[in-house]
């Protein structure tokens, strides 16, 4: 019988070297691991919650079209920030501007690609075109996760870099409709009827006819969301219910504290409530969400304002070399020694989604770059959502607390 040991060391190079010279096999603290199934991991694991955890559905099986985002090869020849760069790069690679398409490159940050085969090493067209064939929501997030918080959630109208959702790995995208293949047309094999522009939902039957049978509810394929109300209506639920729920889920950061362990390693994984009206709360928490990281909720300059988000000092607005930079003490960020946004919340500035500290990152990738208007107002808008998505996010955990707390708020009664 094979036994296996583990041990790991942390710190600085040198410091790693010192306790290397110092130690060897017999000085080393080992600790006995026993690999368990699904994963057999070579790491210690807490696997209390393994069983709790393995009841819920893995999102890869819910919404089985899916793949990781495009991969250029090379982003700075065939992304940019507007879509008259993005032609110009096109043209001077001899590609017709028409293969210019917007793509979710970062969370909140929306560029445009040459979306063709001749410059993008990878562009996933099995996946891609359905989110380019019409109206389409995607989910992203990631297989494993390498950082310290189980962030790596967001969504998308449009195609994905492979990078967006998840920082320490690819990221990817799972379409909540798919579309007819103009390749196909005799048709595809599909186990729901065509709805909107001959679309079709992502989902699982088996997944649906076990939600539909624990909720008492008829599940509609065809059932568009009333984009002023969200959540089931009249004894029915759709697609977008299915995905707000799963998206309210993974905003729980008690979801992702509880199960971090496993979130690490594999696809996350979806627990079902029996309960209708927990169901329902979760569907308009998570749809409230979506609308915000869409900006589809977008803020206009009158919520703006109120919320206390400005830009009080006119200029060239550029970001220059060492900027962004945080005043904690005045809640602002300098994007230059004299330019700034103000009442930016501490909470805000530090908050992270695909392990990108956002309000950092958007600005840090425009460094030598100067502001535009309607850049300077896009950042304002993140702010506000970011600072939205702090409030839904603490009140989805209020919602699955009042209904019994995990796990018993989605147990099968």
């Amino acid at each position: 019988m094979v036994k296996v040991n583990h041990f790991q060391l942390y710190g600085l190079r040198k410091e790693k070297y010192q306790w290397l010279a110092q130690n060897d096999l017999a000085t080393t603290e080992w600790k006995e691991l026993k690999p368990e199934a699904p994963f057999h991991l070579f790491v210690p694991q807490d696997t209390a919650l393994l069983s709790e955890y393995g009841q819920g559905w893995k999102i890869a099986e819910i919404m089985p079209v899916n793949s990781v985002g495009v991969v250029t090869g090379q982003d700075e020849e065939t992304i940019a920030f507007t879509k008259e760069a993005a032609n110009q790069l096109a043209r001077a690679h001899g590609i017709a501007g028409d293969k210019v398409k917007k793509i979710l490159y970062r969370p909140f940050d929306e560029r445009f690609i040459i979306y063709d085969r001749k410059v993008v090493t990878r562009t996933r067209p099995e996946v891609m075109r359905h989110m380019m064939a019409g109206e389409n929501l995607g989910l992203i997030s990631a297989r494993s996760n390498k950082s310290g918080e189980m962030n790596h959630f967001f969504c998308t109208r449009y195609i994905m870099e492979t990078k967006c959702g998840e920082s320490t790995t690819q990221s990817c995208v799972f379409p909540l409709y798919l579309h007819p293949d103009p390749a196909k047309p005799l048709g595809e094999k599909r186990d729901w009827p065509l709805g909107k522009e001959g679309r079709w939902p992502n989902l699982d039957k088996k997944f649906v006819d076990e939600f539909s049978k624990r909720l008492g509810m008829e599940f509609d394929s065809t059932l568009s969301a009333d984009k002023s109300v969200c959540g089931p209506k009249d004894g029915k639920y759709g697609p977008e219910d299915v995905f707000n729920y799963i998206y309210a889920i993974f905003h729980s950061p008690e979801y992702r504290r509880r199960y971090a362990e496993f979130l690490k390693i594999d696809f996350p994984r979806v627990p079902m409530t029996a309960n209708k009206k927990l169901f329902q709360k979760l569907c308009e928490l998570g749809g409230e969400l979506v609308t915000w990281h869409l900006f589809e909720n977008e803020p206009s300059g009158r919520s703006i304002a109120r919320r206390a988000v400005s830009y009080p000092v006119s200029g060239e607005s550029r970001v220059e070399k060492g900027f962004p930079k945080y005043d904690d003490a005045k809640a602002r960020v300098f994007i230059n020694k004299d330019q700034y946004f103000d009442g930016v919340p501490q909470e805000v500035w530090n908050f992270y989604i695909g392990g990108y500290q956002v309000a950092v990152k958007w600005l840090k990738d425009r460094r030598g770059r100067s502001l535009s208007h309607d850049d300077l107002a896009h950042y304002q808008k993140i702010v506000v959502a970011l600072s939205e998505t702090i409030r839904l996010m603490a009140e989805i955990d209020k919602t699955i607390n009042a209904f019994g707390a995990w796990p018993e708020a989605f147990s099968r009664k």
